[in-house]
């Protein structure tokens, strides 16, 4: 049996000391003229900083197939077999640039659509490690991962509407109605899109719909991957969010693991938001 191979792109967010053990392939994000390679030449400090002083948000860019198709024919060459898992084909091309890349590459491929982002993908794409750990083949990974995949949850606080403003997903009145009542949205990535669960109040209020939220969903797989993620240049709300919410993590024999959520993600929440992603015991 072949050895596997895991791609992934920049838009997966992943737990300290992940990235080495997948091949990534890194997005491009501009700030006017200037481009960037997300994770590569802008650190994820660097971005937010760039963010919170920029009056327009950056443009993102998607993977191209011939970066795949570079990538593929390499793991041929080292006799491997390919899963690539993919940023939501409904918020990317990426996964589309994947696919016409595997029809152009003699290489084993299996394309997985994570129907997720951020820290959601990310968690996917650990169980996908765990599982080419076990001894699974490539295409048994990929078929586990398509059959999982609607059981992984994410949950995400926003901080603000501005971002959301900006780039044209609400009413500048909408907005600015909210920031006036400090009304923070509560979104979830459904169907592989992004979807509201709700406004709250406040902080306090908002991380109390984010637990009610993870119940309905029929509470945490603690066997399962398990991460958490907050966008900007603190983790104080982040810190804040599991203390708040520390009824939710007591079953929990791991490590409560939080990352910084990446450029990819953070151009549309903008910072100050806090998220969790899980994969739902039922």
């Amino acid at each position: 049996m072949k050895k596997v191979r895991i791609i992934i792109d920049t838009a997966a967010d992943l737990r300290e000391g992940l990235k080495e053990k997948f091949t990534v392939m890194c997005m491009k994000i501009s700030f006017g003229e200037t481009e960037y390679t997300a994770g590569v030449d802008i650190t994820n400090r660097e971005f937010y900083e760039k963010l919170i002083e920029s009056d327009v948000l950056p443009i993102t860019s998607q993977i191209k197939p011939f970066d795949y198709k570079e990538a593929f024919d390499e793991a041929e060459k080292a006799g491997e077999a390919v899963v690539v898992i993919t940023i939501s084909s409904k918020m990317s091309g990426t996964y589309q640039s994947a696919l016409i890349a595997k029809e152009e590459s003699d290489a084993e491929v299996y394309v997985v659509d994570s129907l997720n982002v951020s820290i959601g993908y990310g968690i996917l794409a650990e169980y996908a490690l765990m599982l080419a750990e076990e001894g699974k083949s490539a295409s048994e990974i990929a078929e586990i991962l398509e059959r999982v995949r609607d059981k992984v949850k994410i949950v995400a606080l926003l901080g603000t509407l501005e971002y959301l403003k900006k780039g044209g997903r609400i009413s500048p009145a909408i907005a600015f109605a909210g920031e006036l009542l400090s009304m923070k949205p509560v979104v979830t990535v459904k169907d592989g899109e992004v979807a509201t669960l709700g406004k709250a109040r406040g902080s306090r209020q908002g991380n109390n719909l984010l637990i009610r939220e993870i119940d309905k969903a029929g509470g945490v797989d603690f066997d399962m991957p398990l991460l958490l993620g907050y966008t900007g240049l603190s983790d104080t709300l982040m810190k804040k969010y599991i203390e708040d919410s520390a009824v939710l993590w007591e079953n929990s024999k791991k490590r409560l693991d939080y990352v910084t959520i990446g450029s990819i993600v953070g151009t549309h929440a903008g910072p100050d938001a806090v998220a969790v992603a899980f994969f739902a015991k039922n």
